[in-house]
């Protein structure tokens, strides 16, 4: 079993500014690559992942020699992300014309904006010369090129360290690992049956005596800070320095209030696991939030992550 752990990242000054030309390359091949893939295709060739990756490296000694001041698995995991994004659109594509899905939820690869979605990703791969390029050793973690940086805890799971993911969030930084670790599905004997209402007041009703589950619902609370954050990064002039830290701000609100609704859903589901058999009901969330008078609580609440963070749950214990 593959198992993610993210933990916040305490880098230097000299490893921040590091990340951000990493997120940098790996952005531009992205966008490299994308123009490059459409180009073909458009010609009538069949592009793919593997040959970008090798038309990359034979001209970015030449014309992009800058690439060179970061790790390779920047640009190069970049390339594979854009492989798979095309992939996951032939699965749609096919989903689609057999009307399982709508148009709309058809996952089209679109070109990275600057200043979005800072990330870049490094490997454990087959590289016989680099077998351990990403470590860790207690609150550390040891990265190509850059070498040691701090984090704020050690990894909680033991087993083969496959990649790991330097991501932003606002004003901090993020490393994502992607561990393989053995698991056992635990045999559970016990005949419980729980049935699970979801609802806005209340986010979870059971059909036992469990007491009620009430959503925190951040958005509501932070609602008036977030207008003015917003206003208050709306008037800032494009470019300056004040609008960098109004923008910020603005993050770290948003990152507040999604941290919240994460730490309640994840409580419920995984006090849901201790039950042999559970009946949640089945809810269209996209059609209720078409209700304009109904729509922001709903998604305070956060319908959608709770059944993906219990999906994912439920896939771990043994289900009849």
């Amino acid at each position: 079993m593959i198992l993610a752990h993210r933990i916040r990242l305490v880098p230097t000054c000299e490893q921040e500014t590091y990340f951000l030309r990493a997120c940098g390359v790996a952005r531009f091949a992205y966008n490299w690559a994308l123009a490059e893939w459409k180009q073909q295709y458009k010609a009538g060739g069949k592009p793919s992942e593997v040959a970008l990756r090798k038309a990359l490296n034979a001209v970015k000694a030449e014309q992009f020699p800058w690439m060179s001041e970061v790790t390779k698995n920047a640009p190069q995991q970049a390339i594979k992300n854009l492989g798979r994004a095309y992939t996951n659109l032939f699965e749609d594509l096919k989903k689609y014309r057999r009307k399982e899905i709508r148009w709309k939820r058809v996952r089209v690869p679109t070109f990275k904006k600057k200043g979005q979605h800072y990330s870049f990703r490094a490997d454990n791969g087959p590289d016989k010369k680099h077998p351990d390029a990403v470590q860790t050793d207690g609150a550390r973690i040891r990265l190509p090129v850059i070498g040691w940086a701090k984090m704020r805890e050690e990894v909680r799971f033991a087993g083969r360290l496959l990649s790991v993911t330097i991501s932003r969030h606002a004003d901090a930084w993020f490393a994502s690992f992607s561990i393989e670790v053995p698991y056992e599905v635990p045999i559970r004997t016990d005949a419980t049956i729980v049935g699970v209402d979801l609802g806005i007041t209340a986010l979870a009703t059971f059909s036992d005596d469990t007491p009620k589950t009430f959503a925190p619902k951040p958005l509501r609370r932070y609602l008036r800070k977030l207008k003015r954050a917003s206003r208050a990064l709306s008037r800032k002039v494009r470019g300056s320095r004040n609008r960098v830290k109004a923008k910020t701000k603005l993050a770290r609100l948003h990152w507040r209030i999604a941290d919240i609704r994460a730490d309640a859903l994840h409580k419920l589901t995984s006090s849901l696991t201790r039950y042999r058999t559970i009946v949640i009901e089945d809810l269209n969330v996209t059609r209720m939030l078409a209700n304009r008078c109904l729509s922001r609580a709903i998604a305070d609440v956060g319908f959608c992550e709770f059944g993906g963070s219990w999906t994912t749950k439920q896939q771990w214990l043994d289900r009849p």
